[in-house]
């Protein structure tokens, strides 16, 4: 992998393309989440260090090649810029003839952030005529944005046969960390998953069930497993036309030697509002819905945590939005932080609702490694090759 740490890299004065994922929460045109634009600061403090001149493309939204007011990266710039004590110069208009004069006038040390490169057709299209366009905007490219390499676009795989091409810090690190829970392991490893559909990580459990020695299954999911089991479940959140997807799974577990571990005792309401109840899973009432892990399930999760050597966790084990319905994510995020700063774990997490849980209880730097991306963290993990990352192998 060769990335922009290689001794042999000269960047001093070099118009340097950085790809990076700014695709961040915004309400009312304001930033509500930063740690994907805290997570780029590395690599545009080397390039700084390395005087290169700086040209940040990136997105936000899907505009769908057309210029959409409220999905400027112009607010995205002046975050940037505070974050970094320094200047972010902004090129508001789309990609045209203008912006290599504007690229042009920037000095040795100075950034630069082009507008949202999806207002161009071109981008999504992975048009052979626009990655060619963008890579004459520079010398080199980096790709420091894995959460979108999962992506055919031209920003993130077809400006690479056009240009000398490298990985950043930040896709770096994604990449060894994803390596050592899928192909580097140090075992025993064990994987939390939850959400609220079996269907959509299906695949996900089935390629790490043949190197997992535990998949700890919860949330919606693990409501889905028990009553496919033979539990009742009441009025719980679950997926009905499931049961082959079930019967794969334990089929999987037996021939691979991984065991499942799904709930034992779960907290139950009438109501997302309501109190909790701790129920076996034998005594959960028609009315009732399962909106939590119980004291037991937690017990029998530290037991695993505590033997595992690798952790991987996608996914709340219920409801944590409402504090009722919060212990099991929190106990299992405290679990999995003890261990990690006691240096006895290699813990990875990733996933929308499990970084807004990590955040909710501060947890952001107790990981090994926190994963921001989303659809890539997800596919990487099914096994797939993505699109960016193949590019940059090919063409570096």
């Amino acid at each position: 992998m060769k990335n922009i740490l290689n001794k042999n890299l000269n960047l001093k004065g070099k118009k340097v393309l950085l790809r990076v994922d700014l695709n961040v929460p915004m309400k009312n045109g304001a930033i509500t989440e930063t740690s994907r634009i805290e997570k780029i600061l590395p690599t545009i403090n080397l390039l700084l260090e390395k005087q290169a001149k700086i040209i940040i493309i990136s997105h936000i939204g899907r505009p769908k090649g057309k210029v959409v007011e409220g999905m400027s990266l112009k607010p995205i710039s002046e975050k940037l810029s505070f974050l970094l004590n320094k200047e972010v110069l902004f090129n508001k208009e789309p990609i045209n003839k203008n912006t290599l004069l504007e690229i042009n006038k920037i000095s040795n040390g100075a950034i630069i952030m082009l507008e949202n490169i999806r207002f161009n057709k071109g981008e999504e299209l992975n048009s052979s005529e626009f990655s060619k366009k963008i890579s004459n905007l520079g010398d080199i490219y980096i790709n420091d944005a894995f959460s979108c390499s999962h992506r055919s676009h031209a920003s993130v795989e077809g400006i690479t046969k056009y240009i000398p091409s490298y990985f950043g810090l930040q896709i770096t690190e994604e990449v060894n960390a994803l390596k050592k829970i899928t192909s580097e392991i140090e075992k025993p490893v064990s994987l939390i998953i939850g959400g609220s559909k079996i269907s959509t990580k299906i695949k996900i459990i089935n390629n790490l069930i043949k190197k997992f020695n535990n998949i700890i299954i919860v949330g919606g999911m693990g409501n889905t497993m028990l009553k496919h089991t033979g539990s009742n479940i009441g009025k719980s959140i679950c997926e009905n036309e499931c049961g082959s997807l079930i019967k794969e799974i334990l089929v999987n577990s037996k021939k691979f030697n991984c065991e499942i571990t799904i709930p034992k005792d779960v907290i139950v309401s009438t109501s997302l509002n309501g109190e909790g109840k701790e129920r076996h899973i034998n005594e959960i009432k028609d009315d009732e819905m399962i909106l939590d892990i119980g004291s037991k399930t937690i017990s029998s999760i530290e037991t695993i945590i505590h033997n595992s050597r690798t952790i991987l966790w996608n996914g709340p084990a219920g409801y944590f939005e409402n504090p009722n319905f919060q212990n099991g994510t929190k106990k299992i995020l405290e679990l999995i932080s003890q261990k990690t700063k006691k240096d006895k774990i290699f813990s990875v997490a990733g996933g929308g609702e499990t970084v807004a849980a990590i955040n909710k209880f501060k947890k952001f730097d107790s990981f090994t490694f926190v994963s921001t991306a989303g659809g890539a963290f997800l596919e990487y993990l099914e096994g797939k090759t993505l699109p960016a990352i193949k590019a940059l192998n090919q063409n570096v």
